[in-house]
């Protein structure tokens, strides 16, 4: 099945394995509140891969770690994330550490600070199984090697009693990913899972994550800053702005049409095939991501974005749907980018 064919699948299916709404997170800081998540609506279906992109402080990573109750106590969370239906916010943190890692499992950005040094990978992925099925030590070392089998680290039977620095970055985030589908768990969260990693090693990675959707039937979301990822792996994508999901859209429809202004220069500061070095250079979009006290009754973007007007200082624009022909592509933008793949020449105008 083509990621077309895939994303008109899960597009038809009426209850979402993950369904985000509204949920904001705020926290407390010496200087004011910081508003870091502000009503952010998704939904996952089975066997989905969605891509939520955008820059650093962006809000990607804190509406990842808050649906599971992995943010710090001082956080401020509102809104519902459902899992099959049961709502976690608001869970006794008993409630949410069984759902951890069985039903709803992570993958974190820096495997060598996630793993434990001290214990060897095989005993790491063998905790997992012993506290959420019950196994045995003996059954769950047995079980490690054949998800390292999975995840394709060759010689699983001996690299299951190497520590992590014994391993390649690479091979270390193959680990975290099979610690992380131990138990079959229904949603898998990946923060940035290819960081830092070559480009043939990334592309490793994200065969791994698609060889488990295909078998497992697990959804996935994957956070990254990457376009380029997302348009390898993901079937929708949600992008973020000021915590806020500026646009959402299946991901050949983003690609071929970005509405939102910020999107579109997301994808002009990207590099794509047919550019050439020297006569066709990377735009950047000017300014920094603001950092946000309270979310304002206004256009986020409105400082970065030439084509702002009164209107969009004025005002927040809302999700709203975009295009001809379509449900299922919206935008929060007063001045949507009118022609197909708009240059930065187009955000500028």
């Amino acid at each position: 099945m083509t990621t077309a064919e895939r994303a008109g699948t899960a597009a038809t299916v009426d209850t979402p394995v993950l369904a985000v709404r509204d949920l904001s997170v705020s926290f407390p800081t010496e200087t004011g509140t910081v508003s870091a998540v502000d009503a952010v609506s998704l939904d996952l279906a089975p066997g989905e891969i969605v891509g939520m992109v955008g820059e650093s402080g962006c809000g990607k990573s804190v509406t990842a770690m808050s649906i599971a109750g992995l943010l710090p106590g001082s956080a401020r969370v509102s809104g519902s994330v459902r899992l099959n239906g049961t709502e976690l916010v608001g869970s006794r943190e008993s409630a949410l550490r069984r759902v951890r890692g069985k039903e709803i499992a992570y993958i974190f950005q820096e495997p060598m600070t996630s793993l434990n040094p001290v214990l060897t990978v095989g005993r790491q992925i063998g905790e997992v199984l012993q506290i959420h099925e019950r196994m045995s030590r003996r059954a769950a070392r047995a079980r490690a090697v054949e998800l390292l089998t999975l995840v394709g680290i060759p010689s699983a039977a001996r690299r299951v009693d190497n520590y992590p620095h014994q391993l390649s970055g690479g091979m270390r985030q193959r680990v975290m990913i099979a610690m992380a589908v131990a138990c079959g768990p229904k949603v898998l969260v990946a923060d940035e899972p290819t960081t830092a990693l070559d480009v043939t090693v990334q592309a490793g990675i994200l065969q791994v994550l698609r060889d488990l959707r295909d078998r497992l039937g697990t959804s996935i979301l994957i956070i990254t800053h990457d376009l380029g990822v997302i348009a390898d792996i993901a079937d929708r994508v949600v992008v973020m702005y000021a915590g806020r999901v500026v646009e959402r859209a299946p991901v050949t429809d983003l690609f071929a049409h970005p509405y939102h202004r910020y999107t579109a220069g997301l994808l002009s500061a990207s590099p794509t095939p047919g550019r050439h070095a020297g006569t066709d250079r990377l735009q950047e979009i000017p300014g920094l991501v603001p950092v946000l006290s309270t979310q304002p009754d206004a256009c986020t973007f409105a400082d970065r974005c030439p084509a702002a007007d009164s209107r969009c200082r004025d005002s927040a624009p809302p999700l709203e749907v975009v295009g001809a022909g379509t449900t299922d592509h919206l935008a929060a933008c007063w001045h949507p980018c009118p022609s197909p793949r708009s240059p930065i020449e187009e955000v500028n105008r």
